[in-house]
């Protein structure tokens, strides 16, 4: 059950530089800020007074505060020719309006407004980056999962942002780089959401080929007869248990002149029951999103063609299903890795890093400037950071530029160390390496396993296990379930290596 057909649904946003307040739409977006006299509605250059005074003055009595994330829907009244506005809270008056607010903000009035088909969106645009946050947070916003639903109000079919810019070249292309954003986001939030049994490793690597067809995007698939045949142990040994076998995919955008090679690598493990070391049933629940990392890799190389960025990237995808079947992988297993390491498996459901240090030996071999991987690779990571914080350790200077990329892209990382006194927990007495090693610092002792497989190459690892998939209720532009975190993140490194 191929999932192209929900991918292929996008919200179409265009750019005028026609007055909102005259545009005919089933709604219009507003926002409005708190300030010290009370909430205000913002983008008086856009909105006639006679629209915004009675909107303001409306206010206090509908009890809207202005408070960021906060989305009121009122009718329209006079002065303006959609049919409702819909009001969206910036924060205090008093504060900047960053570009992450912006994208907040147009996210979760777009988001509550499934099911409309025609929305203009008179949110502040003065310039190309509060253009670009706009556009990005409301794609993002415009998002429904409904592959499997037989009903359910769709997203917004129709988004047009006023802006004075609609003509200018650097706010058309700040509207390009949101629409790659939003589509590879989206996609990825797809893949992550869809059931395992139909989202698996051989069927992931087809989803990769048709989403790269037609791109300038290549595509080469190992199967297990491949992966047997080039050494992948890791990637084996996971993949054992299942009728279902791994795959190693590539996926490789070579420009021409371009002004460095990154590689990225994805953890994919398309369901995780943990194996032998067999997790509870509520820990296995959304194990579906085990494999995030990969469908990340993937939407970030085919975003980085979509926008032609000079930079050469290479995409490793690490997918196996972990399954108790009867061949399944043992504690006290050792296998042998591409590279040659051989490890003893403690615990079948530390899996993450023995296909992704497969992975990481493969890019390596190709002798590219810096690797990034990204993982849902451990608990530990949410137990210290939480459900939307994301940890990234490694190389010093890439690790920099990963937390420099989040800031300006609006996603959060924080850098963690790799202490080398915890490197002594993974030692085992049959094997170059264990699997597992000390349960305090857990997030840490994963990190310091997958850089026994990079060498000397510059470094990062991307830990997203809790900011990958959203189980609470929606929040900006960030939906329940799969969210696409860090795709923004790794798009934002690879432009920045491009402008240097």
């Amino acid at each position: 059950m191929s999932l192209r057909a929900s991918i292929d649904v996008v919200t179409d946003l265009t750019l005028t530089t026609k007055n909102p307040a005259r545009t005919r739409a089933d709604a219009i977006v507003i926002a409005v800020a708190g300030g010290p006299d009370g909430p205000r509605v913002l983008g008086g250059e856009h909105l006639p007074p006679k629209a915004v005074a009675p909107l303001t003055a409306l206010l206090p009595a509908l009890g809207v505060t202005g408070k960021a994330g906060e989305v009121v829907r009122v009718p329209a009244g006079d002065g303006l020719a959609a049919t409702v506005a819909v009001l969206t809270g910036v924060g205090p008056e008093s504060a900047a309006l960053s570009p992450e607010t912006l994208r907040r903000a147009a996210g979760a009035a777009v988001r509550s407004l499934a099911g409309t088909a025609d929305v203009v969106l008179a949110l502040p645009a003065a310039d190309a980056a509060q253009v670009g946050a706009v556009a990005e947070g409301a794609l993002l916003g415009a998002y429904r999962f409904d592959h499997y639903k037989t009903s359910d109000p769709a997203p917004v079919a129709r988004l047009v942002l006023a802006t004075p810019l609609a003509r200018d070249k650097d706010a058309k292309a700040a509207l390009v780089r949101a629409q790659a954003i939003g589509a590879g986001v989206r996609a990825t939030r797809d893949l992550v959401n869809a059931s395992p049994k139909h989202l698996y490793p051989e069927s992931f690597a087809e989803e990769a080929r048709a989403a790269a067809r037609g791109t300038k995007v290549t595509v080469t698939v190992l199967d297990e007869n491949d992966l047997a045949a080039g050494g992948y142990g890791g990637i084996l040994g996971v993949g054992q248990g299942s009728a279902r076998p791994p795959r190693l995919v590539k996926v490789a955008y070579s420009p021409a002149r371009a002004k460095a090679h990154y590689a990225l690598v994805g953890k994919g493990i398309t369901f995780d029951s943990g194996g032998l070391s067999l997790k509870p049933a509520k820990g296995m629940e959304n194990m579906k999103d085990d494999m995030a990392g990969a469908a990340t890799v993937l939407h970030t190389v085919l975003a980085a063609a979509a926008l032609g960025l000079p930079v050469r990237v290479t995409g490793w995808l690490a997918l196996a299903e972990n399954m108790p079947g009867g061949g399944a992988q043992r504690p006290s297993d050792v296998v042998t890795m591409r590279d040659g390491t051989t490890v003893e498996v403690l615990n079948t459901d530390a899996e993450g890093r023995l296909v992704l240090g497969d992975a990481l030996a493969a890019a390596r071999e190709e002798a590219p400037d810096a690797i990034l991987d990204i993982a849902t690779l451990t608990g530990a990571q949410v137990v210290a950071l939480g459900s939307r914080v994301a940890a990234v350790m490694g190389t010093d200077d890439v690790r920099a530029d990963v937390v420099a990329a989040a800031g300006a892209v609006g996603e959060q990382f924080w850098p963690m160390p790799l202490p080398e006194e915890l490197r002594d927990s993974l030692k085992s007495p049959v094997a170059d390496i264990a699997n597992m090693g000390d349960r305090f610092g857990g997030m840490l002792v994963a990190g310091l396993f997958l850089k026994e497989f990079v060498g000397d190459t510059p470094w990062a690892h991307l830990d997203v296990a809790g900011p990958a998939y959203n189980e609470s209720s929606a929040y900006g532009y960030t939906p329940k379930g799969g969210t696409g975190m860090g795709l923004r993140t790794l798009l934002g490194v690879l432009e920045a290596a491009a402008q240097r």
